[in-house]
């Protein structure tokens, strides 16, 4: 899911040239008043300076009944109100500029709303509307706003690209470009219009075309962020993931647990996605090797499935078999606190020497502005041993992603019951707290290192210390 629009102000738009005002000549010499006037609407401010001359001949006979002075005062009049009015337009600006500042979207739409009420064809104020819905995430709204405003200007820059945004969020791909495309043919060498066509040529999977779209941005600005940012993204545009990692448990109860695991993750197309993994336990004493391997199809652009299977040498410290499928839906929501949510449903299989599990796992995780995360779990296990009748056991853990630098996310988590239930120490009857957090270093281009850090408070006094450490490189 991308971020809202940058807040830059509305361009300002003109009409076109204001008429001038006609001057009231006489045949015999004159007396002048030069008068100055300014005139304030939702467009630009035009100060005009003109001169009323007034025939003390021919114009009173022209407009009986109305002296020089009357008809003097009455321009001066009209004057004062195009003044007052430009003041007017000026304050209502400036108080949603204010209410912008320090995060009140809902009071500077209070006051767009007021002023289209008393104002109703200020496009300026449709502009400003339009802007804040989109920042409320009411894109759909936005959109109409900004609809509204290039029936009036269709030339309009500003508009134009933030009409694209809002499009670009409600994933109307292709109106997104075409939107672009009118406003690069108006001014071809803006970078903002240039590196927005690039994001969408990108999402829509026209990878040589963006990666052009963005060196052109740069040759206009050579310092353009997100022109920089693109192009490396574009360069993590790959199909593999190979991640190589190292687990370590510590007992107060029992010797140390070690794990090593290799993967590779394959994206092949928009639709197909394939994991095949390797582990080596060495716990309890014991040795074990595990293989797995998973399937994920993308049905829609919203919908998955994925089914997959795993299986170990015989021994009693994780299970010899596993089978397991999910299904998840991605939801977009039209919010200014949540962007997406992808919620997903799994059931997992586990067979142990001795020992089955069922989990019926549930799973929801929130993209929340300015790139964090918040996840939700929540297990039910259904645990057999031989011998013993079978249990219900609920289990949960949360944890909140964010980012630190350009390069470094962390998270936090938190967990009720056990962590999970694939090693044997992590199934039967005990309860647990489980708090930790985890780092995420993106030290080169499509290289990271992943680290984190746990502890889990068990009853009977258990504590069981974990961390990790992996390494992952997409080609």
């Amino acid at each position: 899911m991308e971020d809202c629009n940058d807040g830059a102000l509305l361009r300002s738009r003109s009409d076109g040239p204001v008429p001038p005002f006609r001057q009231i000549q006489s045949l015999n010499k004159p007396r002048a008043m030069h008068v100055i006037a300014t005139f304030g609407s939702s467009r630009p401010q035009f100060r005009w300076s003109f001169v009323v001359k007034v025939s003390e001949n021919r114009f009173i006979p022209r407009l009986p009944g109305l002296s020089p002075k009357t008809v003097i005062a009455a321009l001066l009049l009209v004057g004062f109100v195009h003044v007052l009015a430009a003041q007017t337009t000026h304050d209502w600006q400036t108080q949603v500029r204010k209410d912008v500042e320090i995060q009140h979207i809902d009071a500077a739409l209070a006051v767009v709303d007021q002023r289209l009420a008393d104002t109703p064809e200020d496009w300026e104020a449709h502009g400003w509307r339009g802007r804040l819905l989109a920042w409320k995430g009411r894109w759909s709204e936005g959109e109409t706003e900004y609809r509204l405003v290039l029936d009036k200007f269709p030339n309009d820059i500003e508009i134009l690209t933030d009409l694209s945004d809002v499009l670009l969020w409600q994933k109307k791909y292709a109106e997104a470009l075409q939107t672009l495309d009118d406003a690069r043919k108006i001014s071809p060498s803006d970078p903002e219009i240039l590196s927005r066509r690039a994001r969408v040529l990108a999402v829509l999977g026209r990878t040589p075309e963006a990666r052009a779209e963005y060196q052109q941005t740069l040759l206009f600005d050579a310092l353009n962020s997100e022109a920089r940012a693109g192009l490396d993204s574009l360069r993590e545009n790959t199909k593999h993931e190979l991640r190589v990692g190292e687990d370590v448990d510590v007992f107060n109860y029992a010797n140390a647990g070690q794990t090593q695991s290799v993967s590779l993750s394959s994206r092949w197309n928009q639709r197909w996605a394939t994991v095949f993994g390797v582990s080596t336990y060495q716990r309890f004493g014991q040795d074990a090797v595990k293989f797995l391997t998973s399937t994920a199809f993308h049905f829609t652009a919203r919908d998955w499935f994925t089914v997959g299977s795993a299986v170990a040498n015989s021994q009693s410290v994780v299970p010899t078999n596993e089978a397991f499928f999910e299904y998840g839906h991605a939801f977009r929501i039209e919010n200014r606190w949540v962007r997406g949510l992808e919620s997903s449903y799994q059931q997992h299989w586990f067979w142990y020497q001795g020992a089955h599990v069922l989990t019926l796992n549930t799973s929801q995780i929130l993209y929340l502005p300015h790139e964090w995360t918040w996840s939700l779990n929540v297990t039910g296990a259904r645990t057999g041993f031989v011998g013993t009748p079978v249990d219900w056991t609920p289990s949960g853990w949360t944890k909140l992603g964010f980012p630190l630098q350009r390069r470094v996310t962390g998270n936090v988590f938190f967990g009720v019951g056990s962590e999970n239930f694939a090693q044997i120490d992590q199934i039967g009857r005990f309860s647990a707290h489980t708090f930790g957090g985890g780092l995420r270093y993106q030290f080169a281009t499509g290289q990271d290192i992943t680290g984190y850090v746990a502890r889990q408070y068990r009853t009977q006094g258990q504590i069981d210390t974990s961390f990790g450490l992996s390494y992952g490189i997409r080609f």
